[in-house]
């Protein structure tokens, strides 16, 4: 049920909110679904299509919902509607619902959380965690966006042709943060959920596909296939995490690789763009000595003066260290230490530890191992970094 809910939850979700033309209501009827799925399976075993399933017992819960007008209107009233010109525009109705959701009456984290917790069901624990909130502050976030538009009266439009662009940034920064989800799970045991990353880059070439003039959007594409393309190598046969400098490079998948330079632009300008060219670097170095830092340093400085972050901060602090060595990059790692929004990102005390590991201070890199365990969600992360602790100790 799991799985099915993970691969299935978006596509059924699309469907049905063709039929009712409500977000809310459509979501109750696929939540139903899902529901009824688990003794139907249980007592008479998983259908040959989930999928088609699934579907159909949302439409029906759907239908039967919307003879129920009074409780429908005590529901959010997120109604949608087309645009003149928006029939046909969409070749995928995933893509469709996710230009549906990203509204500009919502500032643009707002707009980027919400359809993350719509369409890609990731709950608000989750979502806080990438955008380096608490839970209850994701939560009153996606809350207060929710009541600014039913407060508004705002309809959920399925835009046309010429509303694309106004959207574009969100639905890009969603498919994004849909992959980072998968590519390293804020919970769980494993280190990848591989049925994630390639939803998002089926995602991502649907967009591309869509809007092959935009060079984010051929950018956001490069830039998940030269990621996931290291993916074979990110585990060793235990299962344990492997550190990008320690990969065995072979096993990166050439034709992802090859695929993704292939869309990388020179002189890259937008964050996406950037992060690509960040990854070609890594692609094109036949070892991890091979890596051009310099060149990796500049661009984390041109990503960070047209989208900064403090994890781009954190990444560039660590491309530093190998050109300056570890001491520069312990020093200027102690100055990101300072931003609150990276109190409880575990990325900073692990590479905290790596840097003190390198200078020798043994038992102070324990402790900031232990310390990035202990904030790490995800199980395969977090025994990796334990591991890690008592083999200085």
């Amino acid at each position: 049920m799991a799985t099915a809910y993970r691969r299935e939850w978006a596509q059924v979700l699309a469907t049905v909110v063709r039929l009712t033309r409500d977000l809310d209501a459509a979501q109750d009827a696929v939540q139903e679904a899902f529901a009824a799925a688990v003794p139907a399976w249980r007592s008479r075993g998983v259908p040959d299509n989930p999928g088609a399933w699934l579907t159909a017992t949302a439409r029906r819960k759907a239908v039967s919902a919307q003879r129920h007008a009074d409780a429908i209107e005590r529901r959010l009233p997120l109604l949608v509607v087309d645009e003149p010109g928006a029939t046909g525009v969409f070749p995928d109705d995933r893509l469709r619902l996710l230009f549906t959701c990203c509204h500009p009456a919502l500032e643009l984290p707002a707009r980027v959380a919400l359809t993350l917790n719509v369409v890609c069901r990731l709950s608000t624990a989750d979502i806080g965690r990438i955008f380096l909130v608490p839970e209850k502050t994701m939560a009153a976030r996606v809350t207060r966006a929710k009541r600014k538009i039913q407060a508004a009266g705002i309809p959920y439009r399925v835009p046309g042709p010429a509303d694309l662009g106004e959207r574009l940034p969100a639905v890009l920064a969603t498919i994004y943060l849909f992959f980072v989800q998968g590519h390293t799970p804020p919970r769980g045991t494993e280190l990848t959920a591989a049925d994630v990353t390639g939803r998002a880059i089926d995602l991502a070439r649907l967009l591309a596909e869509l809007l092959p003039g935009e060079p984010e959007a051929v950018a956001l594409l490069a830039l998940l296939l030269l990621t996931e393309a290291r993916q074979p190598a990110r585990v060793d046969a235990a299962g344990t995490p492997v550190l990008l400098a320690d990969q065995d490079r072979s096993r990166w998948d050439r034709e992802l690789i090859a695929e993704g330079l292939a869309l990388v632009r020179p002189e890259p300008r937008g964050p996406y763009a950037i992060q690509a060219a960040i990854a070609a670097v890594h692609a094109l170095a036949p070892r991890a000595a091979d890596t051009d830092w310099a060149a990796i340093v500049r661009l984390y400085d041109d990503l960070l003066a047209v989208h900064p972050s403090p994890v781009a901060a954190l990444a560039r602090t660590m491309a530093y260290a190998e050109v300056a060595g570890p001491s520069a990059g312990l020093a200027e790692v102690d100055l990101l230490a300072a931003d609150s929004r990276l109190a409880g990102y575990h990325v900073l005390p692990a590479a905290r530890a790596d840097l003190l590991r390198r200078l020798g201070r043994t038992d102070e890199a324990a402790d900031e191992y232990e310390r990035a365990a202990a904030l790490a969600g995800n199980a395969a992360e977090r025994t990796y970094l334990r591991t890690r602790a008592a083999d200085l100790r």
